[in-house]
């Protein structure tokens, strides 16, 4: 039932049938509830235009009645990115443990009592059109069941999705770190590794110095991007690149920064860049 309703407003917004605030919270969130087999009918528990301190939220889910769950704010189509600073001063007044902010197509589901930013509370991103029907159906099943969010299951599931999240962003933000340290610290196990493929390669073994060396002078690896400045003219030649913005994860290599999308890819172009740059290297 729910694959054929998220179907049809696939269809829907593809053709442009959703136009404003309104259509979106008519003919997708309060459709979409029903089919969860939330009472849509029963304001007490679908409540719309929920007063919260002087303010208004879209919907509110109830259980038991009266008592929000979840807050939904809704937002035009193409304005999900917008309003999460509202939804979280929303859900902060109240205590509500969930907040959905959507345009129809985007399903953002947060958990503003956790720690973070507003996008690291974020537990998962949902686009209805975009994602496989069946990953749509299990998601908004998941957070937003009628059964599940009353018993305290979506709740509880979308804590375990936030702490996945939250463990994959750190080991993703550490991995750089970790490989720089090994080349740092010399740890013999990596470049052993990196000494038996050179004789696998060529037949000559190298010392350890000489691959620690070569590391060293070649690999700089970082969890920050270049900078976006544009450069100095007159920058000197012994000038230190700029690390740039905090976040982005690349290495520098013989003074050019490499973007990279994680760690993982970090290691595998370190050791492409290293092969183009001496093609014996591997």
């Amino acid at each position: 039932m729910l694959k054929e309703h998220i179907r049809s407003i696939q269809d829907g917004i593809k053709a442009g049938y959703f136009t404003n605030q309104a259509s979106v919270s008519q003919g997708i969130v309060l459709r979409i509830l029903q089919t969860l087999s939330w009472p849509t009918f029963d304001i007490k528990i679908v409540s719309p235009e929920y007063p919260l301190n002087g303010r208004r939220v879209d919907f509110a889910l109830c259980h038991p009645p009266g008592k929000p769950k979840i807050l939904i704010e809704v937002k035009p189509p193409g304005q999900s990115a917008t309003g999460e600073r509202q939804l979280f001063e929303y859900a902060f007044h109240k205590g509500v443990r969930m907040a959905i902010l959507t345009d129809g197509q985007e399903w953002h589901f947060f958990l503003p009592g956790e720690p973070g930013d507003y996008g690291e509370r974020r537990v998962y991103r949902l686009d209805i059109v975009e994602r496989e029907i069946e990953e749509s159906v299990k998601r908004l099943k998941r957070y937003l069941g009628y059964e599940p969010v009353c018993s305290g299951a979506a709740l509880e599931a979308a804590r375990a999705d936030y702490q996945d999240v939250a463990r994959q962003r750190t080991i993703q933000a550490t991995l750089p770190i970790a490989f720089k340290k090994l080349i740092e610290d010399e740890e013999e196990l990596l470049l052993e590794l990196i000494a038996d493929q050179v004789e696998n390669l060529c037949g000559f073994k190298p010392d350890l110095d000489t691959v620690s060396d070569y590391l060293k002078a070649n690999i700089n690896i970082s969890a920050s991007g270049p900078s976006r400045l544009p450069p100095s003219p007159m920058t000197p030649a012994s000038q230190k690149p700029s690390p740039g913005p905090i976040g982005e994860i690349g290495f520098r290599l013989s003074g050019q920064w490499y973007s990279a999308r994680n760690a993982r890819d970090v290691l595998v172009k370190v050791f492409l860049k290293l092969n183009e740059h001496d093609p014996t290297f591997l």
